[in-house]
């Protein structure tokens, strides 16, 4: 039986379409995917992320033990509140998980980790985290929600306005991005996965429906995990699982930019493995496909470029903000944009790009 998370109710009695997400029983959508999708873009959507996980790891030693965990450099957080996204490798360099650490202070920091690698990445934490001073810190009784779209500043004023909560929003307020705050028992990070503006806040369970109904008497509107997959992939934002797993390393899901190699005595799980696939080349490259033709980008699919280099889709939808079909790819490595997509046992033209596709609901490419 899937689990549920505080919200679960909520989700019912707004007629949501429920499916089952890493074991959580989650709303896909709430009558429809595209208009939820359009309302994040032009406007605020309102997700529940109560099924990911939060750790809080806090000890003498809680930095020196992150600073070897992660790809990415915990360093760089150099005040409190600071956020960094990053990849947990194992020792061949794969993604255990991608996951946002912020800085509560110098030996406190909090973690969000994907809800499907729940047990495996506390796990692989605690069975490291044996040779330090540090404890890490599971908080079930926490509930998430995201608020995302270009009003959500709006929203969020809105919300504090009319339930006494001036102290919190004098902190939200002056957030930039990647970075987060504290206010009593509510912890709220200026970060999504949609390619909008937004906030992430976490909060004890118990106070989670009343701050949902809040928001969405202010003017967000519900929004499912359906939508939350087109925004991410017009945002080129990889899911885990899908666009990278522990077979895969971040040079081969481009994701090389946030692996930090400046400090080379920093020895964190998976250098050598890395530094070695760097020194060898011949890296595939990762980015965005566009169809030219009819059809539906999906994952699985077939590519080839025009030069011949062969690759597959990792991720793909059809793009309600551009009206195209869209995707990732991983390919070898070539000169030519050009290339052709099998989609049901047809070669359909299509053409490689940077990424994203679209950010802040201005498209990018074309």
């Amino acid at each position: 039986m899937s689990k549920q998370t505080t919200l679960y109710p909520l989700h019912v009695d707004a007629g949501a379409q429920i499916v089952d997400f890493g074991g959580w029983a989650m709303p896909l959508h709430y009558g429809s995917q595209v208009e939820e999708h359009h309302l994040v873009r032009k406007s605020c959507g309102l997700f529940d992320v109560s099924h990911m996980t939060i750790v809080d790891i806090s000890g003498a030693q809680a930095e020196s033990f992150l600073s070897v965990l992660l790809a990415n450099d915990v360093a760089r957080l150099k005040a409190n509140g600071n956020a960094m996204y990053s990849c947990m490798l194992n020792d061949d360099g794969g993604v255990v998980d991608d996951l946002i650490t912020y800085r509560r202070d110098a030996g406190h920091f909090r973690m969000v980790v994907n809800a499907a690698t729940r047990d495996n990445d506390l796990a692989w934490m605690n069975a490291r985290a044996q040779a330090f001073d540090v404890e890490l810190t599971e908080q079930p009784d926490y509930a998430m929600i995201a608020v995302q779209g270009p009003t959500a500043n709006q929203v969020f004023a809105r919300v504090a306005e009319h339930h006494g909560l001036a102290g919190l929003w004098s902190k939200v307020k002056e957030l930039k991005p990647f970075n987060g705050c504290e206010y009593n028992s509510v912890y709220v990070g200026r970060t999504g996965y949609t390619g909008e503006d937004g906030y992430e806040i976490m909060m004890p369970a118990a106070h989670a429906a009343d701050t949902w109904k809040a928001f969405i008497a202010a003017g967000a509107g519900p929004c499912g995990l359906g939508c939350r997959d087109t925004l991410r992939i017009e945002a080129g934002l990889n899911l885990y699982g899908t666009d990278m797993d522990q077979s895969t390393t971040p040079l081969e899901a481009g994701l090389a930019w946030t692996v930090n190699f400046t400090d080379p005595d920093r020895d964190f799980i998976g250098r050598q493995a890395l530094e070695q696939q760097k020194a060898a080349g011949q890296l595939p490259w990762f980015g965005g496909i566009i169809l030219d033709g009819r059809g539906v980008i999906r994952g699985g699919q077939q590519v080839v470029r025009a030069d011949g280099g062969a690759g597959i889709v990792t991720s793909g939808t059809f793009s309600p903000t551009m009206g195209r079909s869209i995707g990732f790819v991983r390919i070898a490595d070539g000169d030519s944009p050009e290339c052709t997509v099998n989609i049901r046992k047809r070669e359909i033209a299509a053409h490689l790009c940077a990424l994203p596709f679209v950010r802040n609901g201005t498209i990018r490419v074309e």
